[in-house]
């Protein structure tokens, strides 16, 4: 359903020199560095899956996006979206995509909500039995008769990313991109939007490409993570795959008697090499430790000998961690000059 091949997207920048007459001699002689912001990406999703494309400010994931969506045209390598190539046949790519932006609206500016989606209806020219289906799916989950006549650009952010949210589905696409779609939602209408995605692709089957910096959206909604960092695909798989892939990992545990909480750490930190452990909200005592050298049931087997264990549990990786760590470790930037 969608194909990356080697995709490539560099800009150009000007280099402003500093001072006064730095700006001067800028006027009659430029000079300029290429900057790479996607660096030879390459994947493959197949219909019906849910991906979070994630990754660090400046990694590249909304400019993949664009060019995904046809609104940028790829330097070089290729991608299709439903067997098209969007930045040839934007019109048809249009036709059987959703798209969220955070910074572009696909409503009009000046007319209120259900004008917009008025106009969406006979533009994708949407068959009356899909579009009352779906006015009164969104009615029930992101109540939007409570938008009323305002006009677009005097709603909220949280009200107009509903509004958007719900326009990219309108038209029931085969493929819809969402940028940040949750950002200016409260609590119960980022549950109702996660709700809303999650319904319409078990539904219909829709594919879902998702960039968030909410852990919330990826979790809720994702069965695929793709991580990108520098602009190049560093990791895709599962979820669970990726939360393997931490270094270090935790036991959490409970004990009766025996010796004292600061004992206890003193012994986990003695007899387990390059462990670390430490008190934690009602008297726990969490462990981490590197993955490469223990195994959790190694390190449970420990606990077992040594304490009297009144619980004992071992968390999954935190997902934030995992990829703060996978940044960190490719830290760098990539610019060639000109």
């Amino acid at each position: 359903m969608i194909v990356a091949e080697n995709l490539v997207k560099e800009f150009k920048v000007l280099e402003r020199r500093p001072g006064l007459l730095g700006s001067l001699g800028t006027l009659f002689s430029r000079e300029y560095r290429v900057v790479r912001a996607v660096a030879g990406v390459s994947f493959e999703l197949p219909a019906g899956v849910k991906a979070a494309y994630i990754g660090a400010n400046g990694a590249g994931k909304s400019t993949t996006i664009k060019m995904l969506t046809g609104i940028m045209r790829p330097t070089s390598g290729r991608c299709l979206v439903n067997g098209l190539e969007p930045y040839r046949e934007r019109r048809r790519t249009a036709a059987g995509i959703g798209v969220v932006f955070g910074q572009r609206s696909q409503l009009w500016w000046d007319l209120p909500v259900p004008d917009s989606f008025r106009i969406l209806r006979r533009i994708h020219e949407i068959p009356d039995p899909v579009y009352r289906r779906n006015m009164a799916r969104y009615r029930q989950l992101l109540d939007l008769d409570a938008l009323g006549s305002t006009p677009v650009r005097q709603l909220s952010l949280g009200q107009r990313m509903r509004a958007e949210v719900a326009a990219s589905l309108l038209h029931d696409p085969a493929v819809v991109f969402l940028d940040e779609p949750t950002v200016g939602l409260d609590l119960v209408l980022k549950e109702a939007v996660r709700e809303l995605v999650n319904q319409v692709n078990a539904e219909l089957g829709t594919t879902v490409l998702l960039t968030s910096h909410d852990i919330g959206d990826i979790t809720a909604i994702c069965d695929q993570v793709l991580v990108v960092n520098h602009g190049e695909v560093v990791h895709q798989g599962t979820m669970h795959e990726l939360l393997r892939t931490a270094d270090t990992r935790a036991v959490v545990f409970e004990y009766r008697d025996g010796p004292t909480p600061e004992q206890a750490v003193a012994l986990v930190e003695d007899r387990l090499d390059g462990a670390s452990a430490g008190r934690i909200d009602g008297g726990r005592i969490k462990v981490e430790y590197p993955a490469r050298r223990w195994s959790v049931r190694q390190v449970m087997g420990f606990l077992l000998e040594h304490f009297d264990l009144t619980d004992c549990v071992a968390p999954e990786p935190d997902l934030e961690t995992v990829l703060r760590r996978i940044y960190a470790r490719r830290a760098g930037t990539r610019e060639v000059p000109v």
